[in-house]
């Protein structure tokens, strides 16, 4: 996959109701349980108990931390969004690539409708990667 990613966490994956729930938490947070699953009762029915199960899990997997004041526990993301898109992408490179980035990049440009302005964005990235040093 060429260079290695820059990073002080490690990448992680994530299932898509922990996406669901990490990006909610990483708009509030800290925050309860209960935030959680108000901000996404008109997306999702999911009980109160549903989304602190998961969050407990996420806590246990490492993608959330939880801290107790007395009768509330407030959850932090323990990862960065950038971490977790980190993870996501390996992941995605893995499993469809078989770890190489240039076959992904060249079926995203035949796949999708890129725009001028998408294309321009595009020889701006390659020109700053080619100013890199090795």
């Amino acid at each position: 996959m060429g260079k290695k990613a820059k990073s002080n966490q490690p990448s992680t994956t994530m299932t898509d109701v922990e996406w669901v729930i990490m990006n909610v938490v990483w708009e509030h947070e800290p925050c309860a349980a209960g935030t959680v699953q108000e901000a996404l009762a008109e997306s999702y029915a999911w009980a109160y108990s549903t989304v602190k199960t998961t969050m407990d899990r996420m806590v246990t997997k490492g993608l959330l931390t939880r801290k107790s004041i007395r009768n509330l526990n407030l959850f932090s993301s323990a990862i960065s969004p950038d971490n977790a898109k980190r993870g996501e992408l390996k992941r995605l490179l893995s499993r469809a690539f078989n770890g190489a980035l240039t076959p992904m990049l060249q079926f995203i440009v035949d796949e999708e409708e890129l725009t001028t302005e998408e294309i321009q964005q595009l020889r701006k990235i390659i020109k700053r990667a080619d100013r890199k040093p090795e």
